[in-house]
């Protein structure tokens, strides 16, 4: 049945958004009357991290109420405002490429934490929606504490019903992401851009360029 391969989206299908969290953050900070204010540097210490966690970080555990209040503002103003989000990200370099070499003999597809909404958005702005056809991408919304719905339980609805895969491939910048290897085995990339550290867990391949994939196929 050939292979399938499992795509993050944030830090791995694509950069600069880190840097647009912040800026989103720190314009919420100010409309909500707060004097505290994150730097692009902390945009690289949280790099990973659900937008609760960034204020949470900021303010303190014990304001998780007021961070999901500013969560919810600061997905407003990028929802409303796409530019706001969007401005500064671009694809990861080669990631167009080994899409389309992925595609011409494989299947994938695309699960990231975020909302649908601004999913949609995303994949628009970096021209990736072409690569995730209708029923390929799926947004688990994990922007919440104790979220019962995971990455982990999309891939196994996406696995139920269909033949067995010669292998599954996950792409991913995270544990989380990693950890979908537990759903039906696989071989794990653990990806991160230039100038980033690799993040803290078990991994087949370290990889900084997404053209190292191509072995795979």
């Amino acid at each position: 049945m050939g292979k399938l391969f499992v795509w993050d989206l944030h830090g791995t299908l694509e950069r600069g958004n880190h840097r647009a969290v912040i800026n989103i953050s720190n314009q919420i900070l100010e409309r909500f009357g707060h004097s505290e204010r994150f730097s692009h540097a902390d945009g690289i210490t949280l790099y990973g991290k659900k937008w609760y966690e960034y204020f949470t970080w900021l303010l303190g555990d014990d304001a998780y109420a007021r961070a999901m209040e500013l969560q919810e503002a600061c997905f407003e103003l990028s929802e409303s405002n796409p530019n706001t989000q969007c401005n500064g990200i671009e694809p990861t370099p080669h990631a167009p490429e080994v899409l389309s070499a992925v595609r011409r003999r494989h299947d994938q597809i695309l699960i990231s934490n975020t909302r649908p909404a601004t999913l949609a958005i995303f994949l628009k702005v970096l021209r990736l929606e072409e690569f995730f056809p209708g029923g390929t991408a799926f947004a688990v919304d994990q922007h919440v504490r104790d979220a019962e719905r995971t990455k982990a339980h999309v891939l196994a609805e996406y696995l139920a019903g269909r033949g067995r895969y010669e292998e599954i491939v996950i792409i991913g910048d995270s544990p989380g992401d990693m950890r979908l290897a537990e759903v039906g085995g696989g071989s794990r990339y653990l990806f991160t851009h230039p100038g980033f550290r690799f993040r803290d867990c078990e991994a087949d391949h370290r990889i900084r360029d997404l053209r190292k994939l191509l072995p795979a196929l």
